[in-house]
């Protein structure tokens, strides 16, 4: 797959986004065809414009249910706020960029992007920290008017493009959220 623009860097990742997403809800091992279809229509349907990124209040909701831990690490000892974004790099100080974070992730992340942090870990993010990023990254960029920009021409953003994934390893590989989940 030949990614030329932001929008197709961004969809791409949102594409494989829930491609793993469907993976690794059923427990699947490996990528399947079906999954590969849920791909691949996913993306074509951003591109089109006849289908559409879901809602950052989807996640908002699940900020309710997700146990109250650190979403890097999955401690629940001295909890404090994360900008996913960070307000230093132009995020937003608003619920939608806010995470859990407990003092030792938070510091050591410090002005960071999550996903270039998480990088330098070799740690691939959680999905459900993953989706919340891209569409605060999707929300950013349409504001910016930069969608449609070439990769190489896109001015400084508030987060790191080159983190952002385009490439998910197996399901088995994978975590939904940092914490084991039911039900959800």
């Amino acid at each position: 797959m030949k990614i030329n623009t932001v929008s197709e860097k961004l969809f791409w990742s949102y594409a494989n986004l829930a491609m793993a997403h469907a993976a690794v809800t059923e427990k699947a091992e490996i990528y399947s065809k079906i999954h590969y279809v849920i791909r691949n229509r996913l993306f074509s349907g951003l591109c089109k414009s006849s289908m559409n990124i879901g809602q950052l209040t989807d996640d908002e909701r699940l900020k309710m249910v997700l146990p109250q831990s650190c979403c890097y690490c999955g401690s629940r000892e001295f909890l404090t706020i994360d900008h996913l974004i960070p307000i230093k790099r132009g995020g937003v100080d608003t619920g939608d960029n806010l995470v859990w974070a407990c003092r030792t992730c938070n510091s050591s992340k410090g002005a960071k992007d999550a996903l270039e942090w998480l990088l330098r870990k070799q740690q691939f993010p959680p999905l459900l920290l993953l989706r919340r990023y891209l569409k605060l990254a999707i929300g950013i960029s349409r504001e910016k008017g930069v969608m449609d920009m070439l990769l190489g021409e896109v001015p400084e953003l508030p987060f790191t493009l080159s983190a952002i994934p385009t490439k998910f390893p197996q399901p088995k590989e994978l975590r939904l959220w940092i914490t084991e989940l039911s039900n959800i």
